[in-house]
């Protein structure tokens, strides 16, 4: 069975922990690095290659928003925000999603609704590989070979 490859962005070591063990224990994902800033996860994206990066706004240094613009391009793993700041019809969420999260997630629901969560990175990591095969279709078509 192929493992979703989930890159842990958050600076509280608690927490990561705690997303490490709702995601592996659901199953189908295995948490392959955690960093704790966005400065580390610039540098462990290329090396680890991530299915789905679950993605803290409040870090230090820069913050998760701005790194949101840098990730959306349609060749990076798309990003799952979990956040205190991004409960349900938050304007937090609303410029989430606008910058390219694929998902919000309130991280104050973390343990109550783990379940939603794992769906979540699921189906980020879905909707991502069907984009990409589609962008393959197109460009096959206009090359002109039949798919």
């Amino acid at each position: 069975m192929n493992m979703l490859r989930v890159l842990v962005v958050d600076d509280s070591l608690t927490i990561r922990a705690a997303l490490e063990e709702i995601l592996q224990k659901g199953g189908r994902c295995r948490v392959v690095g955690s960093a704790s800033s966005v400065e580390e996860a610039r540098v462990m994206i290329p090396a680890l290659q991530p299915d789905v990066i679950t993605l803290d706004l409040a870090l230090p240094g820069e913050d998760g928003m701005s790194f949101l613009d840098e990730i959306s391009a349609p060749l990076h793993a798309p990003a799952v925000v979990v956040s205190s700041a991004t409960g349900p019809g938050t304007e937090k969420s609303a410029e989430a999603l606008k910058r390219g999260a694929a998902a919000c997630f309130d991280k104050s629901r973390l343990i109550a609704e783990g379940h939603r969560l794992l769906r979540a990175v699921q189906l980020a990591a879905l909707d991502h590989l069907r984009a990409r095969v589609a962008g393959l279709e197109r460009e096959l078509k206009l090359n002109g070979v039949r798919v």
